[in-house]
């Protein structure tokens, strides 16, 4: 049953439909106004299960918009946003379990080590681990275990962003939603970051990032798509065993921010 079908039968708003869907996220005609201004714009898109999907676009193009409504913080004025075929945003609850948030800033504790800021944050949500699943998560975004008991005051920016996708990680949810995961990162650690987001989707999560960093974006992602001024203008697609042409992409995001 596709979402469209799901969201005309009979079931009331309440029921959780249990059929398999297409799309991990979808958007549908996607309309959302933020002061009386429209944001987002007819805008549609798919991301299958397993995939990176990268909303790629200036500053004011409706990346975060985007996210903002996946997690039912903004409404939608038209169109419909699925989650796994949960209609956003009838089922919320549901949906926020499906789903870990890593916003251009994430909000950790400097005087906190990372075990700790991961202990205290997984309490929060009332989710249970144990220390071998926690030096799991740490050790497989790429932190040498000898920095695991300091304080994050003493981390880069670089080592906080792995922090926090640990903390995803940990949580176990099917879907990561990324806002400008690599802002203020130096080459290197935007290639390590990269590395990480291709490895986790390689390891059967879904991931949607929203950026600016056309390199970035081809990088990692399976498919991109190009935001401008709150309309979708432009897709790619990887082809088999090979990335996103890099040099297409920046072509028409330069003429986007041209025009």
């Amino acid at each position: 049953m596709s979402p469209a079908e799901g969201r005309c039968s009979v079931m009331a708003p309440a029921t959780i439909p249990d059929a398999p869907t297409r799309f991990a996220i979808q958007a549908e005609g996607l309309s959302v106004a933020r002061s009386g201004r429209a944001v987002l714009q007819q805008v549609s898109f798919g991301v299958r299960p397993g995939q990176v999907y990268a909303l790629l676009g200036g500053n004011g193009a409706g990346k975060s918009t985007t996210l903002l409504t996946l997690l039912g913080f903004l409404s939608p004025s038209e169109g419909q946003a699925y989650v796994e075929g949960l209609e956003v945003p009838l089922h919320l609850r549901e949906i926020r379990r499906r789903m870990s948030y890593l916003p251009e800033r994430a909000t950790l504790y400097p005087h906190l080590s990372a075990r700790e800021n991961l202990s205290y944050f997984l309490a929060l949500a009332a989710h249970r681990t144990d220390e071998t699943a926690t030096e799991e998560a740490l050790r497989s975004v790429g932190l040498e275990a000898s920095t695991w008991n300091q304080r994050l005051s003493t981390y880069s920016k670089g080592m906080r962003q792995k922090v926090a996708i640990a903390l995803a990680l940990l949580r176990d949810t099917p879907i990561l939603l990324l806002d400008e995961p690599t802002s203020g990162l130096d080459p290197v650690a935007i290639d390590e970051l990269n590395a990480l987001v291709r490895r986790v989707a390689d390891a059967g999560r879904t991931i949607l990032m929203v950026t600016h960093d056309v390199y970035g974006a081809c990088q990692v992602a399976d498919r991109i798509g190009l935001l401008r001024n709150g309309r979708l203008v432009g897709a790619f697609e990887a082809a088999e065993d090979a990335r996103i042409d890099t040099e297409a992409v920046h072509s028409a995001f330069t003429a986007e921010v041209m025009t």
